[in-house]
């Protein structure tokens, strides 16, 4: 009897394996949504990436609905999305940045120069557009880990209550924005 059943194990594990590839087969990789839609933006203390001395938290952030997007320097795509970011801002809509270093690892110690990052922000800024109220330093990728942030750029709209409404990975333009954005803020009010 051991035996008969023991030959049913390949088989089984055979019509696992094709059903895990069929789904991946038809899944759609750009549609990858954070497990916190719904929920709470998560609890954070990270400074600002231009004045060190300044510490945003989770709670701070409340009271206004707004876009966190998760970017960077080294980025091009993110780079490429700043000018339309910067449209959107000058219509009024609060742009938040949550800046990931890709340079940074805490377990080489020290050896990052936070004063050069703060120049090659600017730079950036001053030449492709600053859609952005204030970035926040994220060196140690904990609340981009917290969002379940898998790149970038990704962006997360949040409304006023501190609730994450929907998550996008990729750059934000006019076609991105009219058909996932701008119906939800809309209906917020905004």
């Amino acid at each position: 009897m051991n035996r008969k059943l023991l030959g049913f194990v390949p088989l089984l594990i055979f019509a696992l394996l094709c059903v895990f590839l069929y789904q991946g087969l038809f899944g759609n990789p750009r549609e990858i949504q954070t497990g916190r839609l719904g929920q709470d933006m998560p609890a954070f203390a990270l400074p600002d990436l231009m004045d060190g001395n300044k510490t945003w938290t989770h709670e701070s952030l409340k009271g206004d609905v707004y876009l966190m997007n998760v970017w960077g320097t080294w980025c091009p795509t993110c780079i490429s999305e700043l000018g339309y970011l910067t449209k959107l801002r000058e219509q009024g809509i609060k742009i938040i940045g949550l800046y990931y270093e890709q340079a940074y690892d805490p377990d080489f110690g020290d050896q990052f120069d936070i004063q050069a990052l703060r120049e090659e922000v600017d730079n950036m800024l001053s030449r492709a557009g600053n859609p952005y109220q204030f970035n926040i330093l994220d060196l140690e990728r904990t609340l981009a880990l917290d969002l379940g942030v898998s790149g970038a750029p990704e962006t997360f709209l949040v409304n006023k209550e501190g609730k994450i409404l929907l998550h996008h990975t990729g750059d934000i333009n006019e076609r991105v924005w009219r058909s996932k954005f701008a119906p939800i803020y809309q209906e917020l009010g905004q």
